[in-house]
């Protein structure tokens, strides 16, 4: 497969990886964070591609990310008070939340009653996102390998094995979300990433 570089600043290139996207394919693109690989959240086919070209272990599942909260009805069954005062605090932003899933997204996302939803601070993806829908999106890299932070980082490990790469310069993050389940009484964090604990406690004091 030939991976497609396509560069933010010429003015077609977020409506291609969209297209690509669109088409079931996979495709690379910055976030606030790290860079992600994405497929439509809905199409169970192209989610499980992730899989093969990150060699990424099944039993894993798959973060969504959303443009804005008002996406978030698509995917997520209810919202509890814990995931609402995060929202509105650290939303759009490196904060990932583990809330109730649909019954429709597929157990390719994620095989149990709970899924792990985003909003990115970073125009570019959210515009990206606006194009497409709710995106199936993990660091694109190979499992075990170091979250790539440009499109370079991106080629060395995924060349080949996707349809190509949204270039939009080095993420501003380089650190991975934090992750929070609030589906968990207290809450408590699974991943402690670019949001520390101490910061997420000023929103949610009880949070564990």
């Amino acid at each position: 497969m030939n991976t497609e570089l396509l560069p933010a600043s010429e003015p077609n290139s977020p409506e291609r990886a969209a297209e690509l996207l669109r088409a079931g394919q996979l495709v690379a693109f910055p976030t606030d964070t790290v860079y992600g690989v994405g497929a439509p959240a809905f199409d169970a086919n192209a989610v499980a591609s992730i899989y093969v070209a990150k060699e990424r272990p099944p039993d894993k599942a798959i973060p969504v990310l959303i443009a804005d909260a008002s996406d978030l009805p698509r995917i997520a069954a209810s919202v509890p008070d814990c995931a609402r005062a995060l929202i509105a605090r650290f939303w759009p932003g490196a904060l990932t939340l583990v809330l109730p899933k649909r019954p429709d997204v597929s157990e390719i996302v994620s095989s149990d009653e709970t899924v792990a939803v985003r909003i990115p601070n970073l125009d570019l993806a959210r515009a990206l996102l606006r194009l497409t829908g709710p995106l199936a999106a993990t660091s694109a890299n190979r499992s075990g390998q170091p979250s790539p932070v440009t499109a370079a980082d991106v080629m060395a490990q995924l060349g080949g094995r996707i349809a190509a790469v949204l270039d939009g310069g080095p993420c501003p993050g380089g650190i991975s979300s934090t992750v929070v389940d609030c589906v968990a009484s207290p809450p408590r964090v699974l991943r402690e990433g670019a949001l520390s604990l101490s910061v997420l406690r000023s929103a949610l004091p009880d949070i564990q």
